[in-house]
C-alpha cells in the first residue's frame, strides 16, 4: 500500500528562488493494485517515485508504505519496502560484478543474510529464479553484466528489484530504451512479477497504449498535481485519443496535438 498525502517538493534554484515540482499532491494506492502515471514532461511523474522511494526529500506532508509512515526515513530505509527500476538498462546493475554477485547484492537488501557472497545453495537458488527469465542467463552466472545486452540487463534489472519481496514496485519508463521486442518482453516479466509478488505498482510512462493495457488504474499529472484518475468502468472505456481528450479537457486549454502525451 502506498499512501502519500499533501506532498510538497520544491528545489533551490539560486538566489533565493525555488522551483516546486510537487504542489500538496495526494495519492492512495491499495495493495497490489497497479497504477499507469502519466502526463506532460516535467508534470513531476519522476520526482513522485523519487519522494516515494526517499531519493528526494519532501518539505511537506507525509508518505506511508504498508501503513508505516516512512516520511523521515533515508532511502536506503526504505529499499526494504520498494524495488525499482529506471529508464536506463545500465542503472541497475554493475556491470564489472557478475550476474550472480549482482542478485547477492539485491538479496542482501531485504531481511535474508548469507554468510558467503554466492555460496552454492545460494547459486542453485538463483539458477533457478533467472531461468524463469527465459533468456539462458541461468548459463552465464559467472560472466560480468556489462556483456549482456540492454534488454537483459533490464530484466535481470527487474527481477533484481523483486528479489527481497518488497510490497512495493516503482518502474519509471523501464521499457522506453528497450526495441519493441525487449519492451514486449520486459513488460510481460513485469506483469508476471507484480501479480505472483502481489505488488503495489507505481509505472510511468509516455506510451498511452501501454498505460491504457498495463493498469487498473491510471493517474494523470500536470504541473505537480494530479488532474485525472481513471479506474473501474471509466478506466474500462478509455482509448488513447480519449486520454488526449481528457488532458485537454482537464488543462482548459486547446492543444492542437499533445506532443509529449503521444509520443
Amino acid at each position: 500500500m502506498i499512501r502519500v498525502e499533501d506532498i510538497v517538493v520544491s528545489f533551490s534554484l539560486g538566489g533565493g528562488q525555488e522551483h516546486t515540482v510537487l504542489r500538496k499532491l495526494s495519492l492512495e494506492v491499495e495493495r497490489g493494485q497497479t497504477v499507469s502515471i502519466i502526463g506532460s514532461n516535467g508534470a513531476g511523474k519522476s520526482t513522485l517515485l523519487n519522494a516515494v522511494a526517499g531519493t528526494v526529500p519532501v518539505r511537506a506532508g507525509k508518505i506511508f508504505l504498508d501503513s508505516k509512515d516512512v516520511t523521515a526515513l533515508p532511502e536506503w530505509q526504505r529499499a526494504l519496502y520498494v524495488g525499482r527500476v529506471r529508464q536506463d538498462p545500465l542503472a541497475g546493475t554493475a556491470g564489472d560484478m557478475t550476474v550472480l554477485d549482482n542478485l547477492a547484492l539485491a538479496a542482501r537488501k531485504g531481511p535474508r543474510r548469507f554468510r558467503l557472497a554466492t555460496p552454492p545453495r545460494f547459486a542453485r537458488e538463483m539458477e533457478g529464479k533467472v531461468a524463469q527469465l527465459g533468456m539462458g542467463l541461468e548459463q552465464r552466472l559467472k560472466e560480468n553484466v556489462s556483456r549482456l545486452s540492454g534488454g537483459q540487463r533490464q530484466a535481470l534489472t527487474l527481477l533484481m528489484a523483486v528479489l527481497s519481496r518488497p510490497s512495493v514496485l516503482l518502474l519509471d519508463e523501464h521499457t522506453a530504451a528497450l526495441d519493441p521486442a525487449n519492451a514486449e518482453m520486459v513488460g510481460g516479466l513485469t506483469r508476471k512479477f507484480i501479480a505472483e509478488f502481489e505488488l503495489t505498482a507505481l509505472i510511468v510512462t509516455h506510451d498511452m497504449k501501454r498505460a491504457l493495457e498495463q493498469a487498473t488504474r491510471i493517474v494523470m499529472m500536470h504541473e505537480g498535481e494530479i488532474i485525472a484518475d481513471l479506474s473501474g468502468a471509466e478506466k474500462e472505456k478509455m482509448d488513447v485519443a480519449g486520454l488526449v481528450r481528457l488532458f485537454k479537457k482537464a488543462r482548459g486549454a486547446e492543444y492542437a496535438e499533445d506532443r509529449d502525451l503521444l509520443s
